[in-house]
């Protein structure tokens, strides 16, 4: 009988984690059921032969309930800033951070911080597939967010490639504003100077000191302006310090939009794909502990501050009873896979 991928249940401190592992133990991934948080992604190495961990996740129980850096992050129901934590939909104003006065930085949504319950999961010999789920995002939950979203989380895991498929269905009467997006830290190398990147991106987003993406049209500007900012050419990082978002992103052959994370050194690559959306880019140099040693690469299905964009609305709304998803994920490709 041919084996199959095998998926254990373990604990990082007192959090529920779910393993999984290839066969050949050529792969192995560890997610917390804790927002549905990837935690590590390994994969043997085509340069050396180990398993190679090729993310920079949550270390220990701490860091995971602490969400300093967002490491791996699910964004929903919005990725990064919503400013001021005030936003007004549908006829009505909401506060997302009711009471606080000075310090009203909210981003990334509440989904990582949610508990999920493992629904389904499927193994063969090529693949494994966990399908997470939870009900927790309802009226009086949150503050400011009187929706009521179930989300379902699919993560497909194969020999050299991580997917995930979010799906959020709006269980309320009323039309409810939401995005998702990911936030994982990828690594080649440490730090990421000698690493190179490619965005096939057209477009940049403009924002202020606080990253608020400038009103209406103000807020894009064509990288051929930027040429400090172009990646459709892939270049070495160096010293680049980027927190930024790209738009206008171009897929390939496939119909994917692939940006390309590189290492000249070994000529190992790591593809982030998405369908549609943006890709949100952080070097990490601001990060609480190991800053620059791995880069965020972000998919994202709306900008910054999209609650208070009208350009955003239409891809915003989720009607009653409606349902949308969002498909991205990494590939692997070994110095004798890659191209």
């Amino acid at each position: 009988m041919t084996a199959e991928y095998r998926i254990t249940e373990s604990r990082l401190g007192g959090e529920p984690v779910l393993v999984v592992t290839a066969p050949d133990d050529r792969v192995r991934a560890v997610l917390a059921l804790r927002g549905a948080t990837l935690l590590s992604w390994q994969v043997r190495s085509e340069a050396t032969g180990r398993l190679t961990e090729l993310t920079d996740g949550y270390r220990d129980e701490k860091e995971l309930l602490a969400q300093d850096g967002v490491r791996a992050g699910l964004l929903a129901p919005f990725p990064n800033r919503v400013a001021d934590a005030r936003y007004h939909y549908d006829g009505h104003d909401h506060d997302l951070l009711p009471g606080r006065p000075g310090d009203r930085l909210i981003y990334h949504g509440f989904a990582r911080e949610t508990a999920f319950e493992l629904a389904d999961a499927t193994t063969s010999p090529d693949s494994a597939r966990l399908l997470l789920h939870t009900t927790a995002i309802r009226p009086g939950a949150h503050p400011g967010y009187p929706f009521a979203i179930d989300l379902t989380v699919a993560y497909t895991v194969t020999a050299d490639e991580l997917g995930v498929d979010v799906r959020a269905t709006n269980v309320g009467d009323t039309t409810a504003p939401y995005a998702t997006g990911w936030h994982p830290y990828f690594t080649l190398s440490r730090p990421i100077d000698d690493l190179t990147l490619r965005i096939p991106a057209h477009t940049l987003i403009r924002t202020d000191a606080a990253l608020i993406p400038l009103p209406g049209e103000a807020a894009r500007i064509p990288l051929d302006d930027r040429p400090d900012m172009d990646f459709r050419v892939p270049r070495r990082l160096g010293g680049a310090v980027i927190d930024a978002c790209y738009a206008d992103l171009t897929p390939g052959p496939g119909g994917r939009i692939e940006t390309v994370l590189a290492d000249p050194a070994t000529g190992e690559e790591l593809r982030v794909w998405q369908h549609s959306g943006y890709l949100h880019v952080f070097t990490g140099d601001t990060l609480a502990r190991d800053r620059r040693a791995a880069i965020a690469l972000e998919p994202v299905e709306t900008t910054t501050d999209a609650f208070n964009r009208p350009d955003q609305a239409a891809a915003l709304a989720l009607e009653p009873g409606g349902s949308r998803a969002f498909a991205f994920g990494v590939g692997y490709a070994g110095s004798a896979d890659a191209p």
